[in-house]
């Protein structure tokens, strides 16, 4: 799980590191969540603060598709992956040490 977190971490760090090179990918917040709820049926499922200017997102469908946006203090999203397989009961299933 702590691997899972890091690496998320990073990638969320370094799309934002290379916004222009993904422009074509990012989009206000707003309009960003209209697209996956309309194309792929997606909603939140898990949210994390990555550090005080970005915000990491999860979003998946009952078919399982799923996106992780990385959405800054301005309101940008920017799709950081996408894909299909999810398994919500993994997430449930999982426990934090210490728990």
């Amino acid at each position: 799980m702590t691997r899972l977190v890091a690496t998320l971490f990073f990638a969320a760090v370094s799309a934002f590191a290379a916004v222009p090179a993904m422009a074509e990918q990012c989009a206000a917040r707003a309009d960003m969540i209209k697209a996956l709820g309309e194309k792929f049926h997606e909603s939140e499922a898990a949210r994390g603060l990555v550090n005080p200017s970005v915000i990491l997102e999860i979003f998946v469908s009952d078919q399982g598709t799923w996106t992780i946006l990385a959405t800054d203090t301005h309101g940008q999203s920017c799709v950081i992956t996408a894909g299909e397989g999810w398994d919500g009961s993994l997430m449930a299933a999982a426990a934090l040490p210490g728990t």
